[in-house]
């Protein structure tokens, strides 16, 4: 019972083998957990949903969402990202590019039509 007391409040000495068997345990739980068993993801570029007009729809898409899509298919990547996250069926009417005044697109803005 002493060394399971002494184990979980680490009273070893350092250098000791008790302390260093220790410190590989935590150590193999740092890197040989899988991401899986917290549960912790990439965080996701984003899709909000912004305040818009009765019946219209106004979303904020991150740039990286769209990086590389040719500007004939912004609508429809755009439709695809925003039925795909909130589950609707939303008809994408126009995606229009956000830039700050150095011309570096921070988001897009898609508007839709139910």
């Amino acid at each position: 019972m002493r060394s399971l007391v002494r184990f979980l409040f680490w009273d070893y000495p350092r250098a000791s083998w008790q302390y260093d068997v220790m410190v590989a345990l935590i150590l193999a739980f740092v890197f040989l957990t899988p991401r899986e068993f917290f549960h912790d993801q990439p965080k996701a570029a984003s899709v909000v949903m912004l305040p818009a007009e009765q019946g219209a729809g106004l979303f904020w898409i991150e740039p990286e969402l769209l990086a590389g899509v040719p500007p004939a298919e912004l609508q429809s990547r755009a439709a695809s990202l925003l039925n795909t996250r909130f589950k609707t069926r939303n008809n994408v009417t126009r995606v229009e590019p956000i830039s700050d005044s150095e011309q570096e697109i921070k988001g897009y803005v898609a508007f839709t039509r139910p």
